[in-house]
């Protein structure tokens, strides 16, 4: 066969098994994209509504929490507020990538990475 290319093992057949795993691959990380994007969507609300509830725990005077601009609140207030926050978010961001991925996997049998 003359202008055939050949593939690992010397056949067209293992060349066109090689395209349909690329392409497979391509498809379903191409398909685990807006469900990331979804997911972090649902995380961020999530994460927003668990820091609210962890704030009204903590603060005496069940205030919303500080905004930082916002110079009648105490700067400790602000401070301690926005790293609560950015830690709540940054559990929850990592709880749902990390749940996302391996759902992905148990799907596709692959890593989204």
């Amino acid at each position: 066969m003359v202008g055939v290319k050949r593939g690992f093992r010397g056949t067209p057949d293992a060349t066109l098994r090689v395209v349909e795993e690329v392409l497979v691959s391509r498809t379903s990380k191409l398909l685990y994209m807006p469900l990331s994007l979804a997911t972090s969507v649902g995380g961020g609300l999530l994460a927003g509504a668990l820091f609210t509830q962890v704030w009204k725990r903590i603060d005496d005077t069940q205030e919303p929490p500080p905004d930082p601009k916002d110079l009648n609140r105490s700067g400790a207030k602000a401070l301690s507020g926005a790293a609560l926050q950015g830690l709540v978010f940054g559990l929850v961001k990592a709880a749902v990538d990390r749940a996302g991925a391996r759902s992905y996997r148990a799907v596709a049998k692959e890593s989204p990475v």
